[in-house]
């Protein structure tokens, strides 16, 4: 069964991550994406970090990337010990899932781009796959973004799964979310098509304005915008995936709303997304 997950983005400030899975747990949500896995493990000790987790239903569904693998050799050099500390926190905590973004645009040769992405995402994967964890790769859709830096890159899922498939590891797939599908204008029969083995985690939010106009960082929760997201549900669970659904809202500024009031929100949506695409 698909599960509704939560990150802290859009929430404002849910303090540490004991209040953070008090309050998903609270709201009815089933798994949390954390950043940094080692650093909540050594917080509370493995042992605790497991407890705490146990205590309030949830699972670990997810965390970020921890290499900056788009600039130097040395940025990306530096981010490997910290990406194997994470990955073994991450699998002893049981969370089988770490993504990354592609932005569709660089000043950088696109070409050279290209090669640089493949060697470096590679070796990130296999580090990645020695730990049991697969790499989630995120198209990044919106307009404006494809023309923020000089040169044009990847911001289509099928442009992704290209590149996946170049990556050649079994432990390599999509990230999907929500707005990225909305703003590529993909239909639901370009989620359904998918198999399941193809998709690592997914993200939820809507959309206040149109594909052309929509901000990557002016983000709607769940169900307060324009996105189809019962149909995105729907065409989701057709592919078979049995994983994390887990809102993510990005927005200029922090919110105002208490925290509270925020999360109440949010399982509103979700529960009126999955009810309509008869998930619930």
């Amino acid at each position: 069964m698909i599960k509704m997950g939560l990150t802290r983005a859009g929430l404002g400030n849910v303090g540490d991550d004991q209040a953070f899975l008090a309050l998903a747990a609270k709201y009815g949500f089933e798994t949390v994406d954390l950043l940094e896995p080692y650093q909540f493990a050594s917080a509370y000790g493995l042992d605790g970090a497991r407890a705490l987790l146990e205590k309030h239903g949830l699972a670990l569904s997810s965390f970020g990337l921890p290499v900056e693998w788009r600039t130097t050799d040395e940025a990306f050099r530096a981010g490997l010990a910290k990406l194997r500390e994470q990955a073994e926190a991450a699998s002893l905590l049981g969370c089988t899932a770490c993504c990354t973004y592609i932005l569709p645009s660089t000043d950088l040769p696109s070409a050279r781009f290209m090669a640089l992405a493949v060697s470096r995402l590679r070796l990130c994967a296999q580090i990645l796959g020695a730990y049991g964890i697969r790499l989630g790769l995120e198209y990044v859709g919106p307009h404006h973004l494809r023309t923020r830096w000089a040169n044009p890159f990847i911001w289509t899922q099928q442009e992704t799964l290209e590149l996946i498939d170049a990556l050649q590891l079994p432990n390599v797939g999509l990230l999907l979310d929500s707005y990225h599908w909305y703003t590529t204008e993909l239909s639901v029969q370009d989620i359904a098509s998918l198999q399941a083995h193809q998709i690592v985690h997914v993200h939820l939010n809507d959309a206040r304005s149109s594909p052309a106009e929509a901000l990557d960082n002016d983000r709607a929760l769940p169900g307060e915008g324009v996105i189809d997201l019962p149909g995105f549900l729907r065409a989701l669970a057709a592919t078979g995936y049995a994983g994390a659904v887990t809102q993510e809202v990005l927005t200029q500024s922090p919110p105002t709303d208490p925290v509270e009031s925020i999360l109440e929100r949010s399982k509103a949506g979700f529960e009126r997304a999955f009810a309509a695409a008869g998930l619930r």
